[in-house]
């Protein structure tokens, strides 16, 4: 999808790598949501022109800003194979549904059309936390901001990458590694994108390489980075919904 100065929201914020990664894809960040006082002073400091909202559970999605992309990383240690398992159900990984209320309430207050994508970013745990019925209910509660009759089959053994095409919107996800990515150390990610107006969530995560943020000599470190990956997302599935 082509850029048309895109604007973007990050809840569960932490140090603004979402904020970040706007920026240099030519995407403009205008808020956040964090309550740590240390990440906070960071991307107050380093990007002075995001405006901070703080805890998540206080915010009306609808006085909000409205933004193109909603970005947020929830709460993970619910989910991760480090913890209890507590799961979704646990206090920390069920933020996760207050990111969904902020959306449904910035789209309702804006007749749909604000935010058009998501993101959200989570541990590879989330495929097998409650055995498998976590990330059932993480795919159907994103997929009901546009379709709230919407059901998706569930699975006990979830693959790497994968895409549901609904009426009119689209939800992938894949799994990533931050050391084929530039970064010096193994870190496993499930990164998820919706598209709440069209079929691009899977063109976004499985073909594209760069946006027209970055210059060529800028993407040329991704590009040799990723290069050098050994093993693609895995076996990749789809889900088709549409009647």
């Amino acid at each position: 999808m082509e850029n048309k100065n895109l604007t973007l929201g990050s809840l569960f914020d932490g140090s603004g790598g979402f904020p970040l990664g706007g920026l240099i894809s030519g995407i403009t960040p205008l808020w956040a949501s964090e309550i740590e006082p240390f990440p906070i002073r960071v991307t107050t400091k380093r990007l002075p022109q995001v405006e901070h909202y703080g805890d998540v559970s206080t915010l009306d999605g609808a006085e909000l800003p409205p933004v193109d992309i909603i970005t947020f990383g929830s709460p993970c240690q619910d989910m991760s194979i480090a913890g209890k398992r507590e799961g979704l159900g646990g206090s920390r990984s069920n933020l996760f549904y207050q990111a969904v209320r902020i959306v449904k309430e910035m789209r309702c207050k804006t007749d749909g059309r604000y935010p058009r994508f998501v993101v959200w970013e989570n541990v590879p745990g989330a495929f097998s936390s409650n055995k498998g019925k976590d990330f059932k209910a993480v795919l159907e509660e994103i997929c009901k901001v546009k379709d709230p009759c919407v059901y998706v089959p569930g699975s006990a053994k979830w693959q790497n990458a994968g895409e549901i095409l609904g009426d009119g919107y689209s939800v992938a996800w894949r799994v990533f590694d931050a050391q084929f990515w530039g970064v010096p150390q193994r870190r496993k990610r499930i990164y998820l994108v919706a598209d709440f107006a069209g079929g691009c969530a899977g063109k976004i995560l499985f073909e594209s390489e760069g946006v027209s943020g970055y210059t060529p000599q800028g993407f040329k470190s991704w590009q040799g980075a990723a290069a050098n990956l050994k093993e693609g997302a895995g076996t990749a599935g789809r889900l088709c919904l549409n009647d």
